[in-house]
């Protein structure tokens, strides 16, 4: 399953906008994502799971998916979290 690692660059993290953007993102890609901050891993179309790993600007955070679609996916998803949607 591939995987990436990414440094937040969201001035103010991942709340509610950013992560609505984030996990439709994810919901449209076909493959299954995951996101993880620590030990914690969520599904990445899920608003509630993806709010509630508390991500802040700067928190280096895991993506990983598989299936159809899935490098594709990740590409998109890697260039969201590198763009600060609150500037």
């Amino acid at each position: 399953m591939p995987e990436r690692t990414v440094v937040v660059a969201s001035s103010h993290g991942l709340h509610a906008r950013p992560a609505a953007l984030f996990t439709q993102t994810a919901a449209k890609s076909g493959a299954t994502v995951k996101l993880a901050k620590g030990e914690r891993s969520v599904d990445a179309s899920s608003i509630l799971g993806v709010i509630s790993l508390g991500i802040d600007h700067g928190d280096e955070v895991v993506l990983s998916a598989e299936g159809e679609g899935a490098e594709e996916a990740l590409d998109a998803l890697e260039a969201m979290l590198l763009e600060d949607h609150d500037a």
